[in-house]
């Protein structure tokens, strides 16, 4: 039997790990904890007692203030909120990049990216005459040069730490958006018109059963096709429709969120932020679950 289907994601947001701001569940500030430190350092932070977490957001706050006036501004606070978001990035790419850099020169060839993924496939073509494999690896093959060629800003077939992460993660490079929105066209493009058709966009969330009704939820996706997708009305969605979809421009959550922290944190309303009053609203940047008489709860943590 066939699992229910369920809607698949195509919108890739700018910084991927901020959703919409949800409702504050009793002003625990999680969210704002997990944009400001980042998923894994939030939860460090609340291990820690009070004193110890606002001892750390002093260190923070120092290296946020980029350049050392003593104020924290919402463009600074947005610079730090983004380079949060792309830490867990680099580490994805800091813990793959052994098994491709072969040579440990610290650069990857596109020649050793290929061995490293397509080596065994090319080496024994027999193999994959007939397979469904074949036909995948045939066509990722051709579409990871090409990828590899765009993050190879200097063209010198070798990649850096940094064009390397450009090469896996691109919906984060402005130079490699184009890219992103040509590998969605073709996955999604089956008749090769060059074109997304309401059928093509829907095939892409939805598999369709023997005949069965479409659910709601497909029925208003082919409204929002119709009413915001397909901006010029031609019934087919052209590459720009296809960018303003899922890479949408009209909202930056960091400067969202970097305005929503100085707002709630300048007390004298001079639209920045000095240390103090960073410190004096600390448990809406930075999280600790043991209060005062909870320093035996965080020794007891440590036993278990």
């Amino acid at each position: 039997r066939a699992k229910p289907t369920v809607r698949k994601e195509r919108v890739v947001r700018p910084d991927s790990e901020l959703g919409e701001r949800p409702p504050e569940d009793n002003q625990s500030f999680q969210y704002d904890h997990e944009a400001f430190l980042g998923k894994e350092d939030s939860k460090t932070f609340d291990q820690l007692t009070s004193e110890e977490s606002k001892e750390r957001l002093g260190k923070i706050v120092d290296r946020i203030d980029s350049d050392g006036d003593s104020f924290v501004t919402t463009e600074e606070l947005k610079t730090w909120i983004k380079r949060v978001q792309k830490r867990y990035i680099y580490d994805n790419v800091a813990k793959v990049w052994k098994d491709y850099d072969r040579d440990k020169d610290d650069k990857i060839s596109w020649e050793e990216y290929k061995q490293a993924t397509y080596g065994y496939y090319l080496g024994n073509p027999t193999e994959f005459q007939d397979t469904s494999d074949h036909h995948t690896f045939k066509k990722m093959l051709p579409r990871d040069e090409r990828r590899f060629k765009a993050a190879d800003l200097d063209g010198d077939q070798t990649a850096t730490r940094e064009e390397f992460t450009a090469f896996l993660h691109p919906e984060e490079f402005e130079h490699m958006k184009e890219i992103v929105v040509l590998e969605t066209l073709e996955d999604i493009d089956k008749n090769g018109d060059g074109f997304v058709d309401q059928d093509e966009y829907i095939a892409d969330m939805f598999s369709h059963e023997e005949n069965g009704p479409e659910p709601d939820w497909v029925l208003s996706e082919r409204e929002q096709f119709n009413e915001f997708r397909d901006l010029n009305k031609d019934g087919k969605l052209d590459k720009d429709e296809i960018r303003h979809w899922i890479l949408p421009q009209d909202y930056d959550h960091a400067q969202a969120e970097a305005r929503h922290l100085v707002y709630e944190s300048d007390k004298d309303k001079d639209e920045k932020l000095t240390k103090e009053e960073i410190l004096e609203n600390w448990n809406m940047f930075v999280g600790s679950q043991a209060t005062n008489y909870g320093e035996d709860l965080t020794k007891n943590h440590d036993e278990l």
